[in-house]
């Protein structure tokens, strides 16, 4: 009851709707008036809520949200771009049409560098970036001129808990496990993106810390890219997700022209991989698990939306709050599942406790993950 008291005295005339309450002036309240007062207080707070919904309203009514996706056609990004395009301005108020751009930028740290200073800030660009771009900037890489906690995000469409990231080889290659890699085996030739991919960092962590007889091989577009090459016979593997070579390769993984060898991103075994161990399984030494951690922590904010830094509360607050509103949306899920895409959502604040998590990890490991990826300098 004090509390209600100290916001109707201190804080009330300032409310929306307050001067239709004028006249009490006095400290000593009676029955009377204090319910005069909660009265306008209860009305200022309905009438500033609705004030914010119709700016809102009024500011995306009739406009393009453009939806950046900054990798190639034919991955997991851009089919959960175009699916997100496709579902989320039904839950934002005005419903506006969102058009998806495929802007093949590295898998989004210009997006991130342009989201923190010089993109759009009035919540008409968002994007979907890779998992593994925001922990760039806690490395300290010197190409990261963004504070990803400074950044507004939206949430993200997994988890990762019902998927598995997987190092597999083309099924040719004579490895059956993990073992038959071993020396004096010819190394895995590995393929993988741009630094900071996932799909390469997973790859170097692999053979550094696991110490796997494989060598690594950057500079690829996109895991359809690597396919390709592992057909050719240019390389013999990739690191992927499970969901991401069931809902884009699906062809690939029913004719089980793979291989799983090593499975990332879980506590436990995945029941379709269950003869098939995971990266924590191979060492005891708190070292390497310490960095094999760090390295697994942007897998559980696997598929991230975001917008820019600084857009307006009322606009941030109605990008997350449809964001997972279309998460559970009956069509939204069920093209989600003709998509093979899993969706296992958590939303922008789970997003920021991930990375604040990521930001606290002990320097000595960051300074070995950078030496083992090359990143962060």
């Amino acid at each position: 009851m004090k509390a209600i008291l100290r916001v109707l005295l201190n804080s009330s005339p300032s409310l929306p709707g307050w001067p239709a309450c004028a006249g009490h002036d006095s400290f000593f309240l009676t029955r009377g008036r204090f319910l005069s007062l909660l009265s306008c207080a209860l009305i200022g707070g309905v009438q500033g809520a609705w004030a914010a919904a119709g700016s809102v309203e009024s500011f995306y009514r009739g406009r393009n949200i453009t939806l950046i996706i900054p990798t190639a056609p034919g991955g997991i990004n851009n089919l959960s771009g175009r699916l997100v395009a496709k579902h989320l301005g039904r839950f934002i108020p005005g419903s506006p049409s969102i058009v998806a751009e495929n802007r093949e930028q590295g898998g989004g740290l210009a997006v991130a560098n342009s989201f923190m200073n010089g993109a759009a800030k009035d919540g008409s660009v968002i994007a979907v970036i890779q998992r593994g771009i925001p922990q760039l900037a806690i490395q300290g890489d010197k190409n990261a001129k963004f504070d990803p906690l400074a950044l507004t995000w939206l949430g993200s469409l997994s988890s990762f808990a019902n998927d598995a990231y997987m190092l597999v080889v083309a099924a040719r290659h004579p490895a059956k496990s993990l073992r038959d890699l071993a020396p004096p085996a010819p190394p895995a030739l590995i393929g993988g993106d741009d630094p900071g991919s996932t799909n390469l960092t997973f790859a170097l962590v692999a053979k550094e810390v696991l110490k796997l007889n494989i060598e690594v091989k950057d500079g690829f577009a996109g895991a359809p890219g690597i396919f390709l090459a592992m057909a050719n016979g240019d390389l013999d593997g990739q690191v992927i997700g499970l969901n991401s070579i069931m809902a884009n390769q699906a062809e690939i993984w029913r004719t089980k022209d793979v291989r799983v060898l090593l499975q990332f991103g879980r506590t436990r075994r995945h029941p379709l991989l269950p003869d098939v161990p995971l990266a924590s399984e191979l060492t005891r030494e708190k070292a390497a698990l310490d960095v094999i951690a760090f390295t697994e922590a942007p897998l559980y904010m696997a598929l991230p939306f975001l917008a820019p830094a600084g857009i307006p509360a009322d606009r941030a607050a109605a990008l997350q709050s449809a964001f997972m509103a279309m998460a559970k949306d009956k069509d939204f899920l069920a093209d989600a599942e003709r998509a093979k895409l899993d969706i296992t959502p958590i939303d922008g604040a789970a997003v920021r406790n991930i990375i604040m998590k990521m930001a606290a990890t002990p320097k000595d490991v960051i300074a070995r993950y950078n030496r083992i990826t090359g990143t962060g300098r």
